[in-house]
């Protein structure tokens, strides 16, 4: 079991990652990718890797250049939104969102809205005041504008804002827009997600809690339960 510290921090909203932060649709997404790779003469533990946390049509166009690409994407989609078993809410996530002012967090995804709304209600979440999917942006993560979008629809700047990510692609949208990064190890392992950049490495949502009233001086305090930083050996 990895060493934790427990840190307190203030920030004006939290923006949310949807699949692997809030809620687990990990396998479904999986099988999804895995089955289209297959299916096109694609490694299929590649695909899915590749997949996580970006747009669907930015991986289609990685593998299929010269293809029909929203019709590949709405293929995709059709899948993703037919393969509901196992989509539920992360631990601690359903607590975290009941627990925030409505207006200090939302939602930034990299799948479509229709997905991305009914995968929260398949799982039992508050819908968010403030929604971005792909469906509201031209660059996708790892680019900044899904966050910087998020942070504006809020009111807020960036900088004064927490990402909530579970991969690279997330974690340096985050750190591009400005904003700090708490990563979660429900998809990628601890190394990756630091070498991303993030700021803090919790284990899911329920490593995130109020710290005290919903809001002080304006703010929220959010108290973290950390993984210790890795300590790599030293070579001679």
């Amino acid at each position: 079991m990895p060493e934790r510290i427990t840190t307190q921090i203030f920030c004006s909203a939290l923006l949310f990652d949807l699949d692997g932060v809030l809620i687990d649709s990990t396998p479904a997404v999986a099988r999804v990718w895995r089955q289209w790779a297959i299916e096109r003469g694609f490694d299929p533990d590649e695909v899915v890797h590749k997949a996580h946390g970006r747009p669907s049509l930015s991986t289609v166009r990685d593998y299929l250049p010269n293809a029909d690409h929203a019709a590949e994407n709405r293929e995709i989609e059709r899948r993703e939104m037919e393969d509901l078993e196992g989509v539920v809410p992360w631990p601690g996530a359903l607590e975290l969102l009941s627990g925030l002012p409505p207006d200090r967090w939302a939602i930034v995804t990299s799948c479509t809205r229709p997905l991305a709304e009914l995968r929260v209600r398949v799982a039992g979440l508050p819908q968010p005041t403030c929604f971005v999917t792909s469906d509201d942006i031209v660059h996708g993560k790892p680019a900044p504008e899904p966050y910087q979008k998020g942070a504006g629809l809020l009111g807020f700047p960036p900088e004064d804002c927490v990402v909530v990510e579970d991969v690279p692609a997330g974690v340096m949208a985050g750190k591009a827009a400005g904003a700090r990064v708490a990563a979660l190890c429900t998809t990628m392992n601890e190394e990756e997600l630091r070498e991303a950049g993030a700021d803090w490495v919790l284990d899911n949502c329920g490593g995130i809690s109020l710290a005290g009233p919903q809001l002080w001086e304006g703010r929220l305090a959010l108290t973290l339960n950390l993984r210790a930083p890795l300590v790599r050996p030293v070579l001679d």
